[in-house]
């Protein structure tokens, strides 16, 4: 098996440094959209063998390192009853979301065998067609994610009901955030059972937050995920988007790995974690617009800057654009795997 993610991920010695992008299964592949083009993206997410079939295709087709399930970290409240359709052009939307202590008290702990039992096979599913060829990464959101989706009821840029439950009913959305902690909790738990080799945690609205609310309404709920899961040993990986003014702080909650986006610079970041755990990232992901040799270049930039030494999961610091070309994210793949030897 290629383990290399997973022994970078636990800081183990690697003759290169591993390569997986975020979004990695999506649009920028025609692969996939002639798949897409058959169903819509909510049915993808629970046909398991659609499911496994795209998140099996950038694993073949650009040769990345592990595979991450296909899915959305939107399913969980689609499992609290808070459903969401996927709107083109538009992404989620919810038509009930949930502003009030009456709502909240109503909601459910999401119960992974039964109401997620989709993801569950389609991590059966995927594990099984791998035939441990690289491993298989399962995925959450954060509860502060999930929780603004929820409550502005679609994404946003100002995230005002949040903030207004944050400052004017912090009791209330401190409810809320238990209950999602538990759900999300239970659900990489399951993932992990169902096949999933490691876990990230994708916090991708925790930097909407300022550094005293990141840490009570985000990094709180993620350290008490991370302390408390069964996970006998498997890799969790943080990423927590624009929390760079916390990433000491992220990387003492008990992940293996903090995820960085591309708005610090690895030596940074390198410098502020330093050897408590694994990094992953954190190429700026619209370079993969530029040519070929800019690409290398920056990937290079990137290994000079993390410099030598165990720990790096080479990344892009989001997902993937869909308009990228595929040739684009092969020479992002190939650069780090032909670059990265002379830093081990």
């Amino acid at each position: 098996m290629n383990d290399l993610f997973l022994k970078a991920c636990k800081r183990a010695d690697v003759e290169r440094t591993p390569v997986w992008m975020m979004r990695q299964a999506g649009r920028y592949l025609p692969e996939y959209r002639a798949i897409r083009a058959k169903a819509d993206f909510k049915t993808m997410c629970k046909t398991p063998e659609l499911a496994s079939e795209v998140t099996l295709q950038p694993v073949d087709l650009v040769g990345v390192d592990a595979a991450i399930i296909f899915s959305d970290i939107l399913v969980i409240p689609d499992a609290m009853g808070v459903h969401f359709e996927m709107v083109e052009s538009k992404g989620p939307t919810f038509a009930n979301p949930i502003r009030t202590r009456e709502q909240i008290h109503d909601l459910p702990i999401a119960d992974p065998e039964k109401s997620l039992k989709y993801v569950m096979d389609a991590l059966s599913m995927t594990k099984r067609a791998l035939n441990r060829r690289v491993p298989l990464i399962g995925f959450s959101g954060s509860p502060w994610t999930l929780a603004t989706y929820m409550i502005e009821g679609s994404g946003s840029k100002d995230f005002k009901y949040t903030k207004q439950m944050m400052l004017n009913d912090p009791e209330g959305l401190k409810e809320l955030l238990d209950k999602l902690s538990k759900s999300v909790r239970l659900y990489l738990e399951a993932q992990l059972a169902a096949g999933a080799d490691a876990v990230q945690i994708f916090d991708t609205w925790g930097g909407t937050l300022a550094p005293d609310y990141y840490r009570r309404f985000s990094l709180d709920y993620m350290f008490n995920i991370v302390s408390t899961m069964h996970r006998d040993g498997s890799p969790v990986i943080v990423f927590s988007k624009g929390a760079n003014h916390s990433l000491r702080e992220i990387a003492e909650i008990g992940a293996d790995v903090v995820g960085v986006d591309w708005t610090i610079d690895m030596a940074d970041a390198r410098y502020k974690i330093g050897e408590r755990v694994a990094i992953q990232g954190n190429m700026d992901p619209s370079f993969l617009y530029g040519s070929p040799s800019k690409i290398r270049e920056e990937v290079k930039s990137i290994l000079r800057k993390f410099g030598k030494g165990t720990g790096h999961v080479f990344n892009l610091g989001h997902g993937i654009f869909p308009d990228v070309p595929v040739d684009h994210a092969k020479e992002f793949v190939r650069a780090v795997k032909e670059e990265s030897p002379a830093f081990h």
